[in-house]
């Protein structure tokens, strides 16, 4: 029997208890070549970073989400896109003057602070089987649950999508 999409089951929602996505994501980004792999796509492809580490701890779990739940974006636009803006429109002077520095340095932990809070809506949102279904047991590729990799052609695209597979299952 296959657990309706709208429930998520109670082993599933204990695998994601024992497992935040916080934690998941840090522990993910520091792994090797992640965190260069994550901007590049950022900056380049226009990928959501938070989304795809969502989706990514989604998947780690046996879960695939459906799109991106409208007001987590919203936080994103509205809140940290602009810290994150500011944050690198200022390295440049804080590179010449100890004060910008400091600034700065409040701007990266705010950005950082708005960063968890997206996490933390998205871990709710998961755990309430919100946007969220199960995966089949077998046959289901990363590529398939990662909606922005149909849409990426460069080869920098493409090599930074499996440097992050790898990592995700470095078996």
């Amino acid at each position: 029997m296959t657990p309706d999409s709208t429930e998520l089951p109670a082993t599933l929602r204990a695998r994601l208890d024992a497992d935040p996505l916080w934690d998941f994501a840090l522990a993910f980004y520091g792994r090797p070549g992640v965190e260069a792999a994550c901007l590049h796509l950022q900056d380049d492809a226009g990928v959501d970073v938070l989304e795809l580490l969502w989706r990514l701890w989604l998947f780690h779990h046996g879960l695939a989400a459906g799109d991106f739940p409208e007001e987590v974006r919203q936080w994103q636009d509205e809140v940290t896109v602009p810290l994150r803006r500011l944050r690198r429109s200022l390295k440049a002077e804080a590179a010449e003057r100890q004060s910008v520095a400091a600034i700065r340095e409040h701007l990266k932990a705010t950005e950082l602070s708005a960063e968890r809070e997206a996490l933390a809506r998205l871990e709710a949102l998961s755990l309430a089987g919100d946007a969220v279904h199960c995966l089949p047991s077998q046959g289901v590729s990363l590529e398939n649950v990662l909606p922005f990799c149909a849409q990426q052609q460069k080869k920098s695209h493409l090599s930074a999508l499996r440097r992050l597979k790898a990592q995700l299952d470095p078996s």
